[in-house]
This record gives structure tokens, C-alpha cells and sequence, in this order.
């Protein structure tokens, strides 16, 4: 037996396809039932490689009587957070709001119009650790709709008021008559700096206690806070998070990429499902990195990240799915754990006691040494650090660089470990998080010089323009082709990533089609989604569906806000192109910000590129044929310039420009041309965050 979810394009969805509960979509025919039927709607939302998600669906979801409360009292309906964001702000705001915290699996109970009057996140089977059970929770909210419903009712127009104000803070903000109306990018960069030197961990890095979440775009402010200033303590803070991270089990050692968090304040112990979206921002951090401090370990994780990413998260047909699952066989981690007995082994049937280690620095050892070797490499021991069990990591401070020996260790590893059961995936192309991991494929492209990298940054994009797009324009939230179709309209993330993704291919190609690309992208974000009455943009666009408040995603979370990708967005392709509308957009994004950004920087973070681009942006254009001075360009990190090579477009970045020189350009007010790489190198020196290599 199989319930309404089986057709749904969402593989979360499906993963709840089995359960004897009657699920519901969201949509316009649950919210009838309900009123029909008098009964309140249970919104369960959660996706596919969140782990108390599978205990809750384990324990309540899969258990009958559990079934039979719900559909008593309730119509059940599930929500995948990474297809609608949308519904996963309202009502997460809502569970906040009411617990002061919040997380997944997330349990809303709502009035038939979608109002939550009643809301947590994981309930257990039986009252434990001062949680009262699902089964409870249900008895007690079906008891207060049918005895006081007006108490109810008034709880939740109390809630939804909260959810607006809420959903529209930025706004109260700047509205509000004592609110800042200006604010520095030096200034704001160094508020946000002190702030995180508040909350720094000396020991491990990171910014705050466990459980630690990266933030990547934090740890990118403080490099350059370091460039502008010389602190010390920007850039120790910088190095000691990417070094902890780059150590620790959150990092998989034997094949790449980041899990979501570490649970732990050393980062070893990981909750181990892998999201695009950290390997887009992280493997970006790490190559700005690289390039701010010429660091060969930081490029390394960033290759490795951005080569497991491409080899193990593609799709079929062409994208990224969204993520892979923290179980396999639902044991959690139970891919990615060791021992040492588990080691020999994987040694002995690669066959390292013999010619594979021929020219290794333990060549012609014996096969115990080898896995000596490795384990000692990667604190395998028989005691384990997790449940008696092993993560592989790096003592802080060790070489990631490997020697050959473990080089030879790490692919067995790797080889008998892809022969365990897998993590499940979450094969859904977003085209938010796809465009993400494209900006920074491609502009890793362009600083590495990989051909390889540059052929599946272009062949992403093209799949995002060819599967993600109705005909009629209109972009998706996810690939139309997925299972059972998609029809949920993008939303402006989705929107301000193509636009970025598609002026990093135009620095990576130089070819115009990118740039006319992302033209139009903008004009259609801001034509569905541009609040002309307050500025900014709006969540979710003018034609769709309209939930109890149309907020505006300002402050950020596990990845950048809408406004603040829209704003950067923006700005970037305004330098590109000279178009004052995109311009004026980006600064106006920033302006309803400036509250935020004077007072409390570290909500806004991701805003704070933006306001560099406003206030010392440049403009790189090289035209002709110098590939020398192009290479200059793209060696160096610099955040707050475009660089314009390639085919000519009629816009005031190209006029008057002779071929065959460089000009550093600032509000296309333009330096003497850069003749020589000695003179490029000369004026990007202010410019670029770090030295050139």
C-alpha cells in the first residue's frame, strides 16, 4: 500500500511513500479536506538526509496506531524544506516563535487556512527526556480544537502576526525612526570581526560552542580583513577554523567533501550527511584560501571537494542531486567508520604488501606495516573515538598532504568502503544549490586553469538552462524531468544564483552569451520577485503561491539569504555591463539592510561583499589576446572586481579599449593600461586579498 506521496517528484516524499499514515502533498487539496472535514492540518517537514527525520518516521510514521490518531484528528501533510523554502521559513519561524528554538524534523499543527497554532520539532514514541510523546502531543492538540477553539483561533492569529513581523524585520528595521542610514564596509567589516573574535575558539577554531556548523563566508571576511588591516587575529582566526575543519571527521579524508556539521567542538565527530550546498561554499573558502596564502593543503581540499562532489553527487542525465544521506543500511556513519581489522583487511585484498607499494617511502614493507601505517595516519585505534569505531581525521597541525604509502592506503580504503552499503541520495536538482556549486566551479576554472573544471562548469549550466526553465521561461525550483514532474515555480534564490553562476562563466569564458544570460535572469528576478515599495525581494514571486506572509529572506543561515545573493548578484553584473538598473537594485538591497549591517553584521554577513562591491568595486578588462595578463587576473582573489575579457559587448566597460593591454578600472573610470605583467601585478596588489603565487 502506498499513499499520495509516490508520485511526487521529491525522493523525501517518497521515502514516506510506504507509511501507513494518509500524507497529503501541500496543496490546495489538503487544505479542503480539512476545512471539509473540521479538522487541523499536521505539517511534517523535514528532507531525505536529515537522521531524526528517519527516528521520527521510524518510531511514529511507520507505526499504525500512530496512523490511525492522525487520520482521526488530523490531514497529514509532508513537506520537503529544500523544495519549498518557502514553507520551511514561515513555519520555522513559527516553531521559534513558540519554543524559542527550532531544527528537523520540524512538527507544525495549523488551522485548515494554513495558520500554525502548535508547533515542535522531533517528538519520541514514549514521554523521555522531558518530551511529552507524539501520541500525546496528539490526544492534546485534537482535544483544544474540538473544546476551545477559540483559544485556538486566537492562538493562532497571535502566531501568524509574529510569523509577518518576523518574515518582514528587515523592513521594521529601517523603518524604524532611530534606525542607521549609513554604514562603512571597513567599518562594518571590523564590527563583524570583533564580534567573531568574541566567540572564537582558540582550540579549534570555528565561531562558538558545538554543535559547529561552518559558516565559510566568515571565515572568506576575516582573510580579508587581515589584507586590508594586517590583524593577526583575523587571519590566526581564519587559518585555525580551515585547519580544524580540514582535520577533523567532518572532512571525509578518504574521498572528499564536508559533512553537514560536527557534533563535537573539535570537529571529529560529524553528523555525516553531505549537502551541496557546504561543498559549493566551503570548496570555495578553501579556494580563496589558497590563493590569499598560497597554501598547497587548502587547494587540496578544495580539489578534492570539488572532484567527489562532480564524481559522486551527479545525476543522471546531468545536475547535482541535493544531498547524501547521513545512514546507510540506517546506521548512521556506517560507510565511513573503521577499524584497525577493517583496515588490514581492505589492505590485504588490495594487494598493498606488494606491488603497489613499490616506490612508496614503506616500499617492500609488510602488509601489518602498511596498516600500521594508515592507521596511525588517520587515529584508527582499537578503542575507536565514535561508538567504538573509528573516524578517520588528522591530529590539528599534521600534514594533509599524503605520502605516497598512504596515498596507495587511502584508495584501498576508499575502494572496500564503496563496496559497503551506501547512503541513500537525494537526487533532486535544485536550481539554487546548483548554480551555487557552479559559480564556484567555474571560478575555480579560471584561478587552476583546468580545462577539465571549465567543461563541467559549462556543461552544469547548460543542464540548469535546458532542464530547469518551463518553456515559457518561468525557472523551477527543481529539474521539471524529475520523478512524477516538478512544477514548484523557483524561487529568488534560485534566481540571484543563476545570475552569479552566469557572470562567473563570462569571467571564466569570456564569451557574451553568459553575460546577455544573466541579463535576462535579473531582469526577471526583479520583475517577479522586487518589492517596489520597500526594496528588496521577496521570497517567492508575484505569480505564485501566497502563504500567510510574503516575507523577505534577509538574515542568513546554513547558506547566503536571498537578498544578500540577489545584491551581490547584481552588483557584479553591473560592473559587468555598466546597466544602472542592476546597480541601483544591488545598492538599494543593501540600503533596507544598513540597520542590520550597522548593528548586528553577523546576521547580514553574506551582505557585507555586497557593500564592498558598493564602495571599492573595480573592473578588470582585458581586451585582445594576452593570455599572460588574464592568467594574473585570475590567479589573484579579488573579491570586489569583474574581470571582462573576450568578446566585446556594447557597454561602457569596452569603449575606447585597445587591444593587447589591461585596464584596472574603478566606476569604469579607468588607470593607464597595464602593458606587462609586472605593471598588472603592480595595481591588483591593493585589490587582491593575499599574494599572487
Amino acid at each position: 500500500m502506498v499513499n499520495r506521496l509516490a508520485g511526487s517528484a521529491s525522493p523525501y516524499l517518497r521515502q514516506h511513500a510506504g507509511n501507513p499514515v494518509d500524507w497529503y502533498p501541500w496543496g490546495d487539496e489538503a487544505r479542503s479536506v480539512a476545512r471539509s472535514e473540521d479538522k487541523p492540518l499536521f505539517v511534517s517537514i523535514g528532507y531525505a538526509a536529515c537522521h531524526w527525520c528517519h527516528v521520527m518516521a521510524h518510531e511514529s510514521f511507520e507505526d499504525a496506531e500512530t496512523a490511525a490518531d492522525l487520520a482521526r484528528s488530523f490531514v497529514s501533510v509532508k513537506v520537503d524544506r529544500e523544495e519549498r523554502p518557502d514553507l520551511d521559513a514561515v513555519y520555522m519561524a513559527a516553531v521559534q516563535a513558540m519554543t524559542g528554538g527550532g531544527g528537523w524534523p520540524m512538527s507544525v499543527f495549523c488551522t485548515p487556512d494554513g495558520r500554525p497554532f502548535l508547533a515542535g520539532t522531533y517528538f519520541p514514541p514514549a514521554d523521555r527526556h522531558g518530551l511529552p510523546s507524539f501520541r500525546r502531543v496528539l490526544e492534546s492538540v485534537a482535544s483544544a480544537w474540538h473544546d476551545r477553539r477559540d483559544e485556538v483561533e486566537s492562538q493562532a492569529d497571535a502566531v501568524a502576526a509574529a510569523v509577518a513581523r518576523d518574515a518582514l524585520a528587515i523592513d521594521r528595521l529601517g523603518a524604524a525612526p532611530d534606525a542607521p542610514t549609513e554604514v562603512a564596509w571597513p567599518s562594518a567589516l571590523a564590527s563583524l570581526v570583533a564580534t567573531l573574535e568574541r566567540r572564537f575558539d582558540e582550540t579549534w577554531g570555528g565561531f562558538g560552542p558545538a554543535p559547529k556548523f561552518p559558516r565559510p563566508t566568515l571565515v572568506e571576511l576575516c582573510l580579508r580583513h587581515h589584507a586590508r588591516s594586517g590583524s593577526v587575529s583575523s587571519r590566526s582566526m581564519a587559518e585555525r577554523t580551515l585547519d580544524a575543519m580540514a582535520a577533523g571527521g567532518i572532512y571525509d579524508h578518504l574521498e572528499g567533501g564536508f559533512a553537514r556539521y560536527a557534533t563535537d567542538a573539535r570537529w571529529l565527530v560529524p553528523h555525516f550527511e553531505k549537502m551541496l550546498t557546504d561543498q559549493a561554499l566551503l570548496a570555495r573558502a578553501y579556494l580563496h584560501a589558497w590563493q590569499a596564502t598560497a597554501r598547497t593543503d587548502y587547494l587540496q581540499v578544495a580539489t578534492e571537494t570539488i572532484d567527489v562532489t562532480l564524481e559522486a553527487m551527479a545525476v543522471p542525465g546531468g545536475g547535482l542531486c541535493a544531498s547524501l544521506d547521513a545512514d546507510a543500511a540506517g546506521v548512521e556513519g556506517g560507510h565511513a567508520t573503521w577499524t584497525p581489522a577493517e583496515v588490514r583487511a581492505a589492505l590485504a585484498g588490495a594487494g598493498l604488501a606488494g606491488a603497489a607499494l613499490a616506490g612508496a617511502a614503506l616500499a617492500g614493507a609488510a602488509l601489518s606495516d602498511a596498516a600500521a601505517a594508515a592507521c596511525a595516519w588517520y587515529g584508527i585505534t582499537p578503542a575507536g573515538n565514535w561508538e567504538g569505531r573509528s573516524i578517520p581525521h588528522r591530529p590539528l597541525g599534521a600534514p594533509l598532504e599524503r605520502p605516497p604509502v598512504i596515498e596507495a592506503a587511502r584508495l584501498a580504503l576508499l575502494e572496500a568502503r564503496r563496496r559497503r552499503p551506501q547512503p541513500g541520495r537525494d537526487d533532486k536538482v535544485l536550481t539554487e544549490w546548483n548554480a551555487m556549486f557552479a559559480a564556484t566551479l567555474a571560478e575555480a576554472a579560471a584561478a587552476c586553469r583546468s580545462d577539465r573544471w571549465r567543461q563541467a562548469a559549462v556543461d552544469l549550466v547548460e543542464t540548469l538552462f535546458e532542464r530547469n526553465r518551463r518553456p515559457d521561461g518561468r525557472w523551477l525550483r527543481v529539474s521539471a524531468d524529475g520523478a512524477g514532474g516538478a512544477g514548484v515555480p523557483a524561487f529568488a534564490a534560485d534566481y540571484a544564483w543563476v545570475v552569479e553562476c552566469c557572470t562567473r562563466m563570462a569571467e571564466l569564458t569570456g564569451e557574451a552569451l553568459w553575460t546577455d544570460r544573466a541579463e535576462e535572469v535579473a531582469g526577471s528576478l526583479l520583475d517577479l520577485f522586487w518589492d517596489g515599495d520597500g526594496g528588496g525581494v521577496f521570497t517567492i514571486g508575484a505569480d505564485a503561491e501566497q502563504l500567510i506572509v510574503r516575507a523577505k529572506d534577509a538574515v542568513d543561515g546554513a547558506v547566503p539569504s536571498a537578498n544578500a545573493a540577489a545584491a551581490t548578484a547584481l552588483l557584479r553584473l553591473a560592473a559587468l555591463t555598466g546597466n544602472g538598473r542592476w546597480r541601483d537594485a544591488g545598492e538599494r538591497i543593501v540600503q533596507v539592510a544598513t540597520p542590520l549591517l550597522a548593528t548586528q553584521p553577523l546576521a547580514v554577513a553574506e551582505l557585507l561583499p555586497a557593500l564592498a562591491m558598493l564602495e571599492e568595486g573595480a573592473e578588470l578588462v582585458v581586451p585582445g589576446d594576452r593570455p599572460d595578463l588574464l592568467g594574473v587576473a585570475h590567479r589573484h582573489w579579488l573579491p570586489a572586481a569583474v574581470v571582462a575579457w573576450g568578446e566585446r559587448r556594447p557597454n561602457p566597460l569596452w569603449e575606447g579599449k585597445e587591444d593587447g593591454v589591461a585596464y584596472l578600472c574603478h566606476g569604469f573610470a579607468c588607470r593607464e593600461p597595464a602593458r606587462t605583467v609586472h605593471d598588472l601585478e603592480g595595481q591588483l596588489a591593493a585589490l587582491s586579498v593575499g599574494a599572487a603565487r
